[in-house]
């Protein structure tokens, strides 16, 4: 690789890196401040439980919306080009999350806060859905074949940073600020920073170009018109495959970075600073665990890596929970039972991820498939899993162990998912001139 090349992808990365980490921001953003804020001030009612879920279920409407965007723009991605569609993918989540920071409460307009609040998380799904898959392709796209792993792996740390930025924001806003201050005024600064964010995000992406492969694409005018029938056509069996093995990094990510905060600042009691900077704890650590596994999985082939790690992930659960219920009021080891299975187990699967799902398909509906893929399945994997949690809990009488059922059952599913993609051939590439990998997978 040239000094030339090496330059170019170190840029493609950054770009890819930073509009990862303002999306993520965004998302995440409410998803800490649903089961702590917006059940308060946005869905009031006699029964606190009852009012939680309905603030988690606007939350899970944020991913059964994201399919609908990575199909929009998974969609002009194939036909006209990375590069614009993440510059749209932007500007609406960040709009989108600046908009909530300014929304008024249910006591201040009535039925009409939670609608706005749904409206606007609906858009944030849409911009999120065409936005993942458009940072791993640029990434993925211009890497060597050998690096695919690792640097497709790269944007995933936006993930990482993103929830670091979300949680560390959330928690120095409520070290600062008493509790009657960040509910009437507070958490609004975390969703207007995200503007000033956009500008940077802004930026850095205007200067890069489009990926190698689309760009041969386009010389050769072999963009399809419909990708997605095309994808449906040739790929029903990777679809499906791919959506099994995203199980487990929903509901593991869900878990523990969005229901845990909930879970041990009204049943365990700790404060919401202290939960959250367990959360932004095991980020940290996830930014330099993640090119780890992405490495790896150059070298010991991703769906090998992807299984081990689901299965292992999925374990977990059940030490975390038991160190954070057995804690005595410890603040390090809650922190320990989230930071070793979160920030170090987890990032085998989320690593491995981005690479996994971009070798399921070839160029022509890359962008498409891998959109569907992660998005549709998030759908179950990810959106209802606060819920799923929430009533879990409750019906274990506050016990976690029923929620550690329903981790490994999700790890199991992935773990076989994977197992299946190892099996597979590669979709061939002859087409744009790339040879065609030949013996299936690395790590068969």
């Amino acid at each position: 690789m040239s000094a030339i090349d090496e330059k170019v992808i170190r840029r493609v990365v950054l770009s890819a890196i930073v509009g990862a980490t303002i999306e993520w921001y965004d998302f995440f953003l409410y998803g800490v401040v649903a089961g702590i804020v917006f059940n308060k001030l946005y869905f009031p009612g006699s029964d606190p439980v009852v009012s939680t879920l309905l603030a988690y279920t606007t939350f899970a409407v944020g991913f059964v919306t994201r399919p609908l965007g990575g199909v929009i723009f998974g969609h002009f991605g194939d036909r006209i080009g990375r590069k614009s569609m993440l510059i749209m993918t932007l500007m609406i989540m960040g709009v989108s999350t600046f908009l909530i920071g300014l929304l008024p409460t249910y006591a201040q307009i009535g039925v009409a806060a939670p609608l706005l609040l749904l409206l606007l998380r609906v858009a944030q799904g849409i911009g999120l859905g065409g936005e993942w898959g458009g940072a791993v392709l640029m990434a993925y796209e211009y890497a060597p074949k050998a690096k695919r792993g690792f640097y497709a792996s790269l944007p995933q740390v936006g993930l990482a940073i993103g929830l670091c930025l979300a949680s560390g924001v959330v928690a120095l806003l409520s070290s600062l600020l008493t509790d009657a201050q960040f509910l009437a005024w507070g958490w609004r600064i975390a969703f207007l920073l995200s503007g000033v964010m956009v500008g940077v995000g802004m930026y850095i992406r205007l200067r890069v170009q489009e990926t190698p492969e689309f760009s041969a694409l386009k010389a050769r005018n072999a963009e399809l018109r419909i990708p997605f029938m095309d994808m449906l056509r040739r790929y029903p069996g990777n679809i499906l495959k791919g959506m099994g093995a995203r199980y487990i990094d929903g509901v593991f990510f869900n878990v523990f970075a969005v229901f845990s905060i909930n879970y041990l600042t009204s049943t365990l009691k700790l404060s919401r600073t202290d939960a959250l900077l367990g959360v932004m704890a095991a980020a940290v650590v996830m930014c330099f665990t993640i090119p780890y596994f992405g490495r790896m999985s150059d070298r010991h082939g991703r769906p090998r890596v992807y299984m081990w790690g689901s299965i292992i992930t999925a374990l977990s659960a059940f030490p975390g929970f038991w160190l954070m219920t057995h804690s005595g009021g410890n603040v390090l080891l809650v922190w320990l039972a989230i930071v070793v299975p979160f920030g170090i187990l987890y990032a085998a699967i989320y690593a491995p991820e981005a690479a996994l799902f971009c070798d399921l398909f070839d160029a022509k509906v890359r962008y498409t498939g891998i959109s569907f893929v992660y998005q549709f399945s998030g759908i179950f994997a990810s959106g209802i899993t606060p819920i799923i949690a929430t009533a879990l809990l409750k019906s274990g009488g506050g016990d976690p162990w029923q929620i550690c059922w329903y981790v490994v059952f999700a790890g199991a599913v992935s773990a076989a998912c994977a197992w299946l993609i190892g099996r597979s051939p590669e979709p061939e590439e002859t087409e744009l001139g790339v040879p065609a990998l030949q013996g299936g997978r690395a790590g068969r």
